[in-house]
């Protein structure tokens, strides 16, 4: 168990700010938000995703803003998401940047010639946070898939 210690009201309202990205994240990729979804990270991000988290070398990297529009149009192949953030953690916060980690239960619906199908993928995500103009931005977001289970739908 975690010893806790007094905090600055500042530092506070910075971890809030994180908690509150984080969770932007997610709304904006249920809402097929994908403008909303890459204004949540600097300009020179850098982003990479390993769909087998086991496995060191990634199945995408990208390093702009501009190239995670086609990652977020993605979802619109889903009839319907749902990303359930879970617990997260921050690892390092000073000078305008942090460092953690968050949980999210990605749930994706598609729909085919009437059948419904239901993908779970559990996703954690390792995060560098930068501060620019009193906002929290993602400056680097490595996503690892740990495990999908895929079932069909009544």
């Amino acid at each position: 168990m975690s010893k806790h210690i007094r905090i600055s009201p500042e530092e506070a309202a910075d971890r809030l700010a994180i908690r509150e990205l984080i969770e932007a994240y997610a709304h904006s990729a249920d809402r097929r938000d994908a403008k909303g979804q890459m204004s949540l990270f600097t300009g020179d991000t850098h982003f990479v995703v390993f769909m087998n988290a086991k496995d060191p070398k990634p199945s995408m990297d990208l390093h702009s803003r501009d190239a995670l529009a086609p990652v977020f149009a993605d979802l619109n192949k889903y009839d319907a998401t749902t990303h359930f953030v879970g617990q997260s953690t921050i690892f390092t916060l000073a000078a305008g940047r942090a460092t953690g980690e968050a949980y999210c239960l990605a749930h994706h619906v598609t729909v085919d010639g009437g059948k419904r199908r239901l993908m779970v993928a559990s996703l954690r995500y390792l995060d560098t946070f930068v501060k620019a103009d009193d906002d929290w931005l993602f400056a680097e977001r490595l996503l690892y898939v740990d495990w999908v289970e895929e079932r069909a739908l009544s």
